[in-house]
């Protein structure tokens, strides 16, 4: 059996999944994922990545190996996320953070960070805690999820303390609701709903598993979870971000950073005008590029370059 382990150059240089799955080591971390290895037609070790059970099972190996979380779970059919493009996110919002510090990035445990639609995964707040020790709110709509990512939390007693979980009951508002008059958040991060409808999540889950598999494939929701408002809403990413954006107008004072996941480049130039439009003080598009796929995300900041250097001043000074 041959193991590749090509690095992965495109990702962030600090993310720990730059060259490829060590399934030996892995397997020496989780046992349970022994099963689910074996050889592909290129003689690589690999796992069928269409097989729901067996994502899962990985991503339990990754975050043991590399990020000492004991016990990880999610409800069955709830999105299993791809851990190393999640890192990347993270990785690239510290830098963001560095940037916005002469080039420092801040003390962790001054960083706080709301992550919009944490899910049943929580996987944004258990990365960004453990890497970072930034303290994390998820908010979530969706009670069963909401209880999921709670058990994670119990699970792994290192995290309660670093995450707070928040329920958004009205799921017509994103920001509204989530966060409170005292709340003062450094980022805000999210991976908006991506469809416009159940019809399109479909479709793009059948062709993510002719990809995977070479050729048409039954059940496909069960072989890509996710819940309809982890997949889609009416308006699809961009109708999401431009509501967001209106809403960060109400708390300009509570946030430094707004971003965003933007999965369709072609979706920039609306959200740009919509950003003009609010009067923002500062905007950035920031590439990342995920194996052959390419992607990113928007951030934007009212707050002037005085009250930026007395935000550094009375939140990262040390």
């Amino acid at each position: 059996m041959k193991q590749n382990t090509t690095e992965k150059t495109s990702l962030h240089p600090r993310n720990a999944h730059r060259e490829r799955y060590d399934f030996p080591r892995l397997i020496e971390t989780q046992p349970q994922l022994q099963k689910f290895v074996a050889e592909n037609k290129y003689g690589d070790l690999s796992i069928d990545f269409a097989n729901p059970k067996a994502v899962k099972e990985l991503n339990r190996a990754l975050l043991k190996h590399f990020y000492q979380i004991s016990d990880w779970d999610i409800p069955a059919g709830y999105l299993c996320p791809p851990i190393p493009g999640r890192a990347d996110y993270l990785h690239h919002l510290a830098d963001l953070l560095a940037e916005s510090n002469a080039g420092k990035l801040p003390p962790g445990e001054k960083i706080n960070v709301l992550d919009l639609g944490t899910g049943a995964n929580c996987i944004y707040p258990i990365l960004g805690s453990t890497v970072y020790k930034w303290n994390f709110v998820g908010s979530e709509i969706d009670v069963k999820a909401l209880d999921a990512a709670g058990q994670n939390l119990t699970s792994n007693p290192q995290l309660q303390d670093k995450i707070m979980l928040r329920r958004q009951e009205n799921p017509k508002e994103i920001l509204s609701g989530m966060i409170k008059p005292d709340d003062v958040f450094d980022l805000v991060m999210c991976n908006p709903p991506f469809h416009e409808s159940k019809e399109a999540a479909m479709a793009g889950s059948t062709r993510k598993v002719k990809n995977l598999k070479g050729k048409s494939t039954k059940n496909v929701t069960l072989n890509f979870g996710g819940q309809s408002n982890e997949l889609w809403c009416k308006g699809g990413e961009l109708t999401f971000i431009r509501k967001m954006i209106l809403e960060s107008k109400i708390f300009k004072f509570n946030c430094y950073w707004f971003t965003s996941l933007v999965s369709k480049e072609e979706h920039l130039k609306d959200l740009i005008i919509a950003l003009k439009k609010a009067n923002v003080s500062d905007r950035k598009i920031i590439q990342m590029t995920h194996g052959n796929k390419k992607t990113r995300f928007i951030a934007w900041t009212f707050l002037n370059p005085e009250q930026q250097e007395n935000w550094r001043k009375r939140r990262w000074d040390f």
